[in-house]
């Protein structure tokens, strides 16, 4: 008949944890021996409730006295020479001398009692393990004091095992047990969460075969699999008494014919299995035997409380180091941001120009979705990209900024999407990504028309899924990001020439903004004057009362090809040079008055078209998203006219 065995009343454990040391006394604590741990010089450090009933002392009577006091004055000297011998010299002790002493309790009475020693070493120091049984029936004596030396053993030395050296303990401890209880198989397992199982590890008595355990234990082992889960041992000693036929056939193609199976359980989960298996002979187990057997299998348990205990830590850390890094990150963005609006508006202007933008902007900085800002250069458009996250409910968190032309071709995806340690030659820390960092929040991605063809692609995907993957790493990362982008270039242009992907094109075109030039918002330019001189006022420590009317005029009528940049760097140049409160402030001399226009060369149009798709690939002339295929041309021919063009990438 198949026996389940759940714990009764009278023989239970305390409660399970997950704190190994605990562990270790409880288990200690369940044997029905003796069990004594003592320093090198006899100190008593730990005495389980076994030797309180032999010897009739309570265990704070003990703990710090010498265990001399627990024997006969004649039994003394022969207990401190083995103890002696056993710390020296531990391969004198053999598997741990069994040695017949006489007790004395409490009372001043004696008896005969069988002591083993047993040297443990943990990270601690060296310790002598003592079992203590009363010497009554000597045959029992031996296989019994054996088991429980081999108990306490393990429970100590599971204690302080380093995680890297976990899989080889719990090999070493299934040979002693096997060997210790004449078994033909041990078998420990740990259960993932969807009940499958993992990282087993098996000893196989000599001339025993190894066989392969499968992972889907709930379909190999459906009884057993469903007993165990519900916290009871599986026991049968023999293949008869194995109700189910899948369990039975399953049982019989791994040869296992009589074996005990005890659940690891971790904060009332089960955690995992231990089995102890029998191969081609049976055995009835005895209900004693299966409570030591579970006894046992707490020292296992203890193993995954060890490893899931430095697991939860390490999981700890790296989120920890993940929010760090992440915030020392967003500090450097908010830094930024906090000096760049110190005391000002964001948009200075009032022309019909600015306010359609600003109305554009109103419109569709409340919504998450994606903004395309056109315009020449130095018009503002990453000044617009900020307003439209300031007026949208992401604004608590920091705008992150990408200028796509900035980065070498080389470094722009590790940059945008992250890499994990050696993902490349070179990559020696983990690094987040601009777009993990812009999660929950807004990225600007200026001058998108310079992203080379291979990153195009993957922007494709985050716009689409809203997924990234880190550069070395195929686990997809989730972000909840709104993208704005802008770029000074004709992206229809650049579609045509092969240079950008049109079905890129059409998801960054949602929301498109004409950002105007300079010279069409006339009206501004005093606003924009005053504005910037208010700011080197400030920063230069000088004081500006007045600006000539010449000079405010002839700063309408230029054509400014610069834009605000432009005009910037002018009021800039005259705040330097100004000696008074009033304010002159001459128009660039290499483009002042109105030159006559001249005829531009075919070859310097080239030479100037070259350049700037160098410069938009980092200067990389070969391979997928370089010049050459851009242009259209091997990289041979392409290297030919650069040299013919006197085209050199500058050092400077």
């Amino acid at each position: 008949m198949t026996e389940t065995y759940a714990p009764e009343p009278d023989e239970s454990p305390p409660s399970w944890t997950s704190n190994p040391e605990t562990l270790s006394r409880l288990a200690i604590e369940s044997l029905p021996h003796g069990v004594l741990v003592l320093t090198s010089d006899g100190t008593i450090l730990v005495v389980n409730g076994a030797i309180e009933r032999q010897f009739g002392y309570r265990r704070e009577e003990l703990i710090g006295r010498n265990a001399d006091m627990l024997l006969a004055q004649e039994s003394r000297p022969q207990h401190t020479a083995d103890r002696t011998r056993c710390v020296t010299d531990p391969s004198a002790m053999g598997v741990g001398a069994l040695n017949n002493l006489s007790g004395r309790r409490q009372d001043g009475s004696e008896f005969s009692i069988a002591m083993r020693l047993t040297p443990v070493s943990t990270e601690g120091g060296l310790f002598v393990l003592a079992a203590v049984t009363e010497d009554t029936a000597r045959p029992s004596v031996d296989g019994q004091l054996e088991f429980e030396r081999l108990v306490a053993e393990l429970l100590v030395e599971f204690i302080n095992v380093p995680p890297d050296r976990v899989d080889d303990v719990i090999g070493a401890a299934l040979r002693r047990v096997g060997e210790t209880l004449d078994l033909d198989r041990c078998i420990f397992a740990r259960f993932s969460r969807d009940g499958e199982l993992t990282h087993p590890a098996t000893w196989e008595r000599n001339g025993i075969s190894a066989v392969p355990i499968p992972s889907q234990a709930a379909e190999s082992f459906p009884w057993a699999f469903n007993t165990v889960l519900s916290g009871e041992i599986v026991c049968y000693s023999s293949l008869n008494e194995v109700p189910n036929p899948i369990d039975r056939e399953s049982c019989r193609r791994l040869g296992s014919t009589s074996s005990v199976a005890v659940p690891l359980s971790l904060n009332g989960a089960i955690v995992g299995v231990v089995s102890f298996n029998l191969v081609g002979r049976e055995r009835q187990w005895r209900p004693g035997e299966v409570h030591r057997l579970r006894i046992l299998a707490m020292a296992f348990a203890n193993v995954l409380a060890r490893q899931h205990s430095d697991e939860a830590l390490q999981r700890t850390l790296a989120e920890v180091k993940q929010l760090g890094d992440r915030l020392n990150a967003e500090n450097v963005y908010l830094r930024r941001e906090v000096r760049e609006r110190l005391g000002s508006d964001l948009i200075v202007g009032k022309s019909p120009a600015i306010l359609r933008v600003l109305d554009q902007i109103q419109q569709v900085a409340d919504t998450d979705s994606t903004v395309l800002l056109l315009g020449e250069t130095g018009t503002g458009k990453e000044l617009l990209a900020t307003q439209i996250h300031e007026s949208s409910r992401r604004r608590n968190r920091p705008l992150v900024r990408v200028n796509c032309a900035a980065i070498p071709a080389t470094l722009i995806e590790s940059e945008l999407f992250g890499r994990e340690k050696g993902a490349f030659t070179g990559a020696l820390s983990r690094q987040v990504g601009r777009f993990e960092l812009a999660d929950r929040s807004t990225i600007f991605l200026d001058e998108i028309g310079d992203l080379p063809l291979d990153v195009q692609v993957k922007l494709l995907r985050v716009l689409e899924e809203r997924q990234i993957e880190r550069l070395g790493s195929p686990k997809p990362i989730q972000v909840d990001v709104r993208i704005i982008t802008a770029t000074h270039r004709n992206l229809q242009q650049r579609i045509a020439e092969g240079s950008f992907r049109d079905d890129l094109f059409y998801r960054l075109n949602v929301f498109p903004i004409e950002v105007p030039p300079l010279r069409e918002r006339v009206e501004d330019i005093p606003l924009l004057v005053w504005r910037f001189v208010e700011e080197f006022s400030k920063t230069l420590g000088k004081r500006i009362d007045a600006i000539s009317k010449d000079s405010m005029t002839a700063l309408q009528q230029y054509s400014w090809p610069g834009n605000i940049r432009e005009l910037r760097n002018v009021v800039e140049r005259g705040m330097i040079l100004a000696t008074g409160k009033r304010l002159s402030l001459p128009l660039p001399a290499a483009t002042a008055g109105s030159p006559a226009k001249r005829a531009v060369k075919l070859v310097d149009l080239e030479k100037e078209h070259i350049r700037s798709v160098l410069e938009s690939t980092g200067w990389r002339i070969r391979g997928a998203g370089g010049a050459a295929e851009r242009l259209g041309l091997k990289a041979t021919t392409l290297e030919t006219r650069m040299a013919k063009l006197g085209l050199k990438r500058s050092r400077a």
